[in-house]
């Protein structure tokens, strides 16, 4: 009798398990499935930066229960998609690069995992082992994806040191 009620009492237990908030996170992201986002750097102010100056344009081109796919423009260079995979591990964020003809850039594949002190909004992926030994100057970067739903915006955010490196910020379209 007393393993019954332990097992009832486990399966009670299981069934008001609440989702992470790397979990809830990508949940939202995946309603923004379709959804185009536009905007421009907002860091550095520097005129010289590869970014200055052009149009920055997120596309949430591809969902699936466990993986998001955010083609991301630079002017006319569309060689970049951020990829957000959920998993058993956590969320995972890489950076895929490539060439005109579709094959993969040298420098592809990077990014990491989140870290715990994100939230249902906002979340912090730590440069992973991978992306340290193919850009050693990036073992310590630490990139931010944030959605402010109020105001429709997404904003993608790198540091590296603990220094501010880049930013953008778009706005739903």
């Amino acid at each position: 009798m007393k393993y019954a009620a332990f097992l009832i009492l486990l399966f009670l237990s299981a069934c008001q398990h609440k989702p992470s908030q790397q979990q809830v996170f990508f949940d939202h992201l995946l309603t923004l499935c379709g959804q185009t986002f536009v905007g421009a750097s907002t860091f550095p102010a520097d005129p010289n930066h590869d970014f200055a100056g052009k149009q920055l344009v997120a596309r949430f081109a591809s969902c699936q229960y466990d993986n998001i796919r955010i083609a991301f423009a630079v002017g006319e260079d569309h060689s970049r998609t951020w990829i957000l995979t959920m998993n058993e591990r956590g969320l995972l964020l890489k950076h895929d690069h490539r060439h005109e003809d579709g094959t993969p850039d040298q420098v592809t594949n990077y990014g990491g995992w989140a870290n715990e002190n994100g939230n249902s909004w906002q979340q912090y992926f730590l440069a992973d082992e991978f992306t340290a030994e193919l850009i050693p100057e990036a073992a310590t970067n630490v990139w931010m994806l944030h959605y402010d739903e109020k105001k429709h915006v997404l904003t993608y955010d790198l540091r590296r040191h603990g220094k501010p490196r880049y930013q953008a910020q778009l706005k739903r379209q």
